[in-house]
């Protein structure tokens, strides 16, 4: 059985936090660690962008995220992997999302490290708000279209 660490935070996630989750086992020879941050944008009308506020379902986006990570261990082998996600605001250069796997090998790592990413983009209610210099605040879609694995792959079954 895989081991799993989802947590959602109304604080900066620790730098190290995932990484550490998943070291320890001698057998995972791939490890892979996604971090997203906040970067800086300026939108034509409304100037720099502030923060970024996400909001959430925060019962359901848990139960989800653990059945992604239980899915990826399926599909991809892996054996440890800990998503952790910010709520609330957050500035430009800090952490939104931080995930790390530990598989077998580097390619089933990589391969499920992006899988998570994209299915918590598109499925885990997590909503995010822009919000500009100027006090407009705009919600953002998810953006299906930059995920990079193909639709067809993808699978919710359980969820």
């Amino acid at each position: 059985m895989a081991a799993i660490l989802v947590e959602l935070l109304e604080h900066a996630i620790p730098a190290t936090r995932a990484r550490e989750f998943v070291d320890g086992d001698p057998a995972l020879g791939g490890v892979v660690v996604f971090e997203g941050v906040t970067r800086t944008e300026t939108d034509s009308q409304h100037g720099p962008l502030v923060r970024l506020e996400y909001h959430a379902y925060t019962e359901m986006a848990q139960r989800q995220l653990r059945k992604l990570a239980e899915q990826a261990a399926e599909k991809f082998g892996a054996q440890r992997m800990a998503i952790i996600h910010r709520l609330g605001p957050v500035l430009p250069g800090e952490t939104s999302v931080a995930i790390a796997v530990a598989c077998g090998h580097r390619a089933a790592a990589f391969e499920a490290c992006r899988w998570l990413i994209d299915m918590l983009k598109r499925d885990v209610p997590i909503w995010k708000r822009d919000v500009f210099e100027d006090g407009f605040v705009r919600w953002v879609e998810p953006e299906i279209a930059n995920c990079q694995l193909p639709i067809a792959n993808w699978s919710n079954e359980g969820l």
